[in-house]
């Protein structure tokens, strides 16, 4: 039986390491290291029959030869480039601490064994990185072995731009540890890893650039002084410049072009300077062309949409560069390279792949076209570019649908768009069944782009609202996330934007007054600000606002003063004081103000209030109330005259804003007809 004789050879080599002659240990391990290179099973054999524990007290003990110690880190390192089953048991026996301590012995050899091994152990994805910064005493002595040889300086960079993790979204409270590349930049690492972006070895400058690339992202602190770094007397910025030329191997050509990219984004370095616009961007685009290998075309895109998605030039500089916008299209049809035809295992593996390229387009084309017109109509007429879309949107992999809902959001944007490709193609369908049960980060781009399909001219607006779509947003407005909050309630907004009484009362029906009212006292002032707007919407045109001033006039009216008398910006206020002017509006709904005395006072407060908007608004509302055509007009002049109203309104005659004295002197004329 085959299986028992490897393990009984297995465990004649474990047995070996117990041997009481140390010769026969050190050949032991010797005789180890040949039986575990290449051979998985043999390795993983070792691990169950308890070799690691063994192993790693050999290493430890000063009464073991350098020879021993160095051959048992060997063998470690070798059990270590195993599967991530391998790595697990590792670190489960302690393996880390041990081989820091290590890293103390005088002997360069057995520390660069060490190093390698350390190295294979923190490069997968199972290793908790934290492990390197638990002792607060390892990254200084790290980063003074990086002047012993070419091969610390390689291995310890590599360690670091593994180890270099960046937290996002996690809230930082003032306790917790600081972030990875605070750690390594308050403890030198940018003044140790500059001179070996010039070393002799390729391997080393790699390693050091990618350390670079790590350290930079978004990180203010890293990238200002990035800039002003010399090495050899050369700019630190022109020295990525040069690895970004034709000739250098693509990894160092990707990788420098990210760390220009970081710098670019964290601030440091301006979009208009000529190596973002001249050196980076091309670099990027030319990293899409379809002669690259996957793994590179998928980050040049990435990298590339991260570059311009804040900036509308080098937007419209990379829709023109070498056929951006056509060499994209690509990623849909073509997931190998040109030069991987010949290999079936490459084509195999980028078959399963092609996902991330699909992924990767998307990206860049949402990055492309969030901000000008004419290169949305390029992306939309580029071919079959909206069946793409929708069916990225019900793509098995959540990172592609992700993708896919921020590339439509972004040509959501479009009037034009809106009216033509969005129409055409039913887009709203996968949209809505994305919003059935996605995670929250898909909900709110999806959530976004549907509130620009419910924009009045947007002609998918009808069939949206016949299929369903107030239940959905009004559970939106009750989500946790302000984001989700924030576009369930924008959506209703610009639905109710004059809209047929129908779907008003259904609106006010599906949200019931309770949810409504609870957005109104929102924390998030974004919320507040558009359940502000949908109030309006809803009030707005005579029968519909006493319609529903009849039935929730009090809470309404409750609501308006508790916002005027509470701290909030002027926007706010401004917005506030306009849904009153439209209550104002009413035949019926008008009483409700003129009979209550302390709204009333409010706005005479507002009419002469320091800031003009809300003098303005105020202005409409008492306005509303005396026009002249109305039941009622002469006791309602006669009632505000008393209370003074008329005075104010002869002083913001005179006043300053052509807007607001026009106004006024509209209001007056009401009491002369």
């Amino acid at each position: 039986n085959k299986c028992v004789e490897v393990t009984a050879t297995s465990r004649h080599y474990v047995d070996r390491l117990f041997d009481p002659d140390p010769q026969k240990v050190l050949q032991g391990v010797i005789d180890m290291k040949n039986a575990v290179i290449g051979n998985n099973k043999q390795k993983a054999n070792l691990i169950v029959l308890g070799a690691v524990p063994r192993l790693l007290y050999l290493l430890q003990q000063s009464s073991s030869s350098l020879e021993l110690r160095t051959e048992c880190a060997v063998v470690l390192g070798s059990l270590a480039m195993g599967t991530e089953n391998n790595i697990k048991s590792l670190v489960d026996c302690h393996i880390i601490p041990a081989l820091l301590q290590g890293l103390l012995c005088p002997e360069l050899i057995f520390i660069e064994v060490c190093l390698r091994c350390l190295r294979t152990v923190f490069i997968s994805p199972v290793t908790p990185v934290q492990l390197l910064y638990t002792d607060p005493t390892v990254i200084p002595h790290l980063m003074s072995l990086l002047s012993r040889s070419q091969r610390t300086q390689e291995y310890i960079t590599q360690i670091f731009s593994h180890c270099c993790k960046v937290f996002v979204g996690i809230c930082s409270h003032a306790n917790t540890t600081p972030e990875h590349q605070t750690v390594l930049f308050n403890h030198g690492a940018i003044q140790n890893i500059a001179p070996l972006l010039i070393s002799p070895s390729y391997k080393v400058r790699m390693q050091a650039l990618k350390c670079f690339s790590v350290l930079a992202y978004e990180n203010t602190q890293v990238s200002m002084t990035l800039v002003n770094v010399l090495v050899d007397g050369e700019l630190l910025s022109q020295v990525f410049v040069r690895m970004m030329q034709r000739d250098q191997p693509i990894e160092m050509q990707l990788t420098a072009a990210k760390c220009l990219t970081y710098m670019c984004r964290a601030g440091a370095i301006r979009t208009d300077d000529s190596c973002v616009v001249l050196k980076t961007l091309p670099c990027l685009v030319r990293m899409c062309s379809k002669e690259h290998l996957l793994e590179e075309r998928v980050e040049g895109a990435e990298t590339l949409a991260y570059l311009m998605e804040p900036d509308v030039e080098l937007q419209r500089i990379a829709s023109t560069t070498d056929h951006l916008v056509a060499m994209l299209a690509d990623y849909f049809k073509y997931p190998s390279s040109v030069s991987a035809i010949t290999d079936i295992k490459r084509l195999d593996h980028d078959l399963k792949h092609a996902h991330e390229l699909r992924q990767a387009a998307f990206k860049l084309y949402a990055s492309l076209g969030s901000n000008d017109e004419d290169i949305r109509k390029k992306i939309t007429e580029t071919e079959n570019m909206m069946d793409r879309i929708v069916s990225g949107l019900s793509e098995s992999s959540i990172k592609v649908r992700l993708a896919a809902v921020r590339c439509l959001h972004s040509l959501s944007r479009s009037v034009q768009q809106l009216r033509t490709s969005f129409h055409d193609h039913a887009v709203w369908r996968p949209l809505m069944k994305l919003l059935q049960n996605a995670p929250d980060e898909v909900l709110v781009m999806a959530s976004s782009t549907l509130c620009n399909l419910l924009l009045e001219f947007s002609p998918s607006k009808e069939p949206i609202l016949e299929s369903g779509v107030i239940e959905l947003l009004c559970s939106l407005t009750q989500s946790d996330s302000p984001a989700l909050r924030v576009n369930g309630i924008w959506a209703l907004m610009n639905m109710a934007f004059q809209a047929e009484q129908k779907v008003k009362v259904e609106i006010v029906r599906s949200l019931g007054t309770e949810q409504l009212f609870r957005l109104l006292s929102d924390p998030d002032s974004n919320v507040l600000m558009k359940t502000l707007g949908l109030l309006r919407n809803l009030l707005s045109t005579r029968p519909h606002i006493d319609q529903i001033m009849s039935s929730h006039g009090k809470q309404i009216m409750q609501a308006v003063t508790l916002i005027l008398e509470a701290e909030h910006s002027i926007e706010v206020k401004e917005q506030t004081l306009c849904i009153l002017a439209n209550i104002a509006d009413g035949n019926t709904a008008k009483e409700l103000i003129m009979t209550n005395d302390d709204m009333l006072q409010k706005i005479k407060y507002y009419m002469g209030h320091s800031n003009v908007k809300l003098q303005l608004a105020a202005t409409f509302c008492i306005s509303n109330l005396i026009w002249n055509e109305e039941d009622g007009s002469q006791e309602r002049q006669d009632k505000l005259r008393e209370m003074g109203f008329v005075d104010i309104l002869h002083k913001l005659t005179q006043a300053s804003d052509p807007n607001l004295c026009d106004r006024a002197k509209t209001a007056m004329q009401q009491y002369l007809a």
